[in-house]
């Protein structure tokens, strides 16, 4: 079956319905569309047929598969949205919801990637180097400064920027909104790109080279180009740079919940994740500068 037609299916179509009208942002929607589709070809089956056992398999054959736990944790969730709904609207019985005894797989804890200062200056000013150099020194520039995520960034429009204050409204995840802001070296920038760069007919700021909105993936063959050119270590993307806003406003003495608040984050126990940066940050600064660090061989 192909996808078009697989959400034709009278239960996909209302489920996805309810999704949008509950205002989750088009990449929840295009996952979940994703995940039940891949799902279903699995199965072989109606998926309100689906029992516990089913579940269970294809988590199995995930695994074997060598599938992330990250994204099998979101499959996960995206099975629990669904079969909620299906309960909800009377498409299956209590005793047949096949998800009460699935539980999310542990995430390894990992770090989040950051860039060193040095490194960032080097992408910075390489990414004046191309042809369109003004717009894609304003992408990295906004993206440190601001620490959007990159859904935000495409989406930002004219009418969102405060010019005088510094400041832009962000419209987030559940279409929450929230205030960002940004710096001086970031205003000189934006007032070069916008002297010129023609505004976009639905008044986007960024733009792609025939003139229209540019898209996630264009972002990041932005900055996959730069990184081509330099010799840092570091795999930087759009959230290696939100992770490296964090991590200097934290470094610098920024209160945890303000960094919340800029990031948008809904609980504070995902910002925390900063606070380990910080630490080792700390702790192999120690080791590399302290005198007495070691005793004398």
């Amino acid at each position: 079956m192909e996808k078009d037609e697989f959400r034709k299916i009278k239960i996909i179509k209302e489920f996805e319905d309810f999704i949008i009208k509950k205002n989750y942002s088009n990449n929840t929607l295009i996952s979940y569309m994703e995940d039940l589709y891949y799902f279903s070809l699995f199965v072989k089956k109606d998926l309100d047929k689906v029992v516990e056992e089913d579940i269970r398999d294809y988590l199995e054959y995930l695994n074997l598969k060598k599938e992330n736990i990250s994204s099998i944790r979101r499959k996960i969730s995206t099975f629990k949205t669904f079969y909620k709904f299906l309960y909800n609207n009377n498409y299956m019985d209590k005793k047949d919801y096949p998800m009460v005894r699935i539980a999310y797989p542990k995430m390894e804890k990992k770090l989040p990637k950051f860039v060193y200062y040095n490194d960032l200056l080097e992408i910075i000013n390489e990414s004046y180097k191309d042809k369109d150099g003004s717009r894609d020194r304003l992408i990295i520039e906004m993206l440190y400064a601001t620490g959007v995520r990159i859904s935000e960034l495409v989406n930002i429009k004219y009418e969102d920027i405060d010019f005088d204050n510094k400041r832009i409204i962000i419209t987030g995840k559940g279409n929450k909104q929230r205030i960002v802001y940004y710096g001086d070296y970031a205003s000189e920038v934006l007032d070069e790109y916008m002297n010129t760069h023609d505004r976009n007919k639905d008044n986007y700021l960024f733009t792609n080279s025939k003139g229209g909105k540019i898209t996630d993936r264009g972002v990041r063959y932005i900055i996959d180009n730069i990184m081509s050119k330099l010799s840092i270590k570091t795999h930087v993307t759009p959230h290696v740079l939100r992770h490296t806003f964090a991590t200097d406003m934290l470094n610098n003495g920024c209160d945890i919940k303000v960094v919340q608040e800029l990031l948008g984050h809904s609980s504070l126990r995902t910002t925390e994740v900063y606070t380990h940066v910080t630490n080792e940050r700390l702790k192999e600064v120690y080791y590399s500068c302290h005198p007495r660090r070691d005793k004398d061989e």
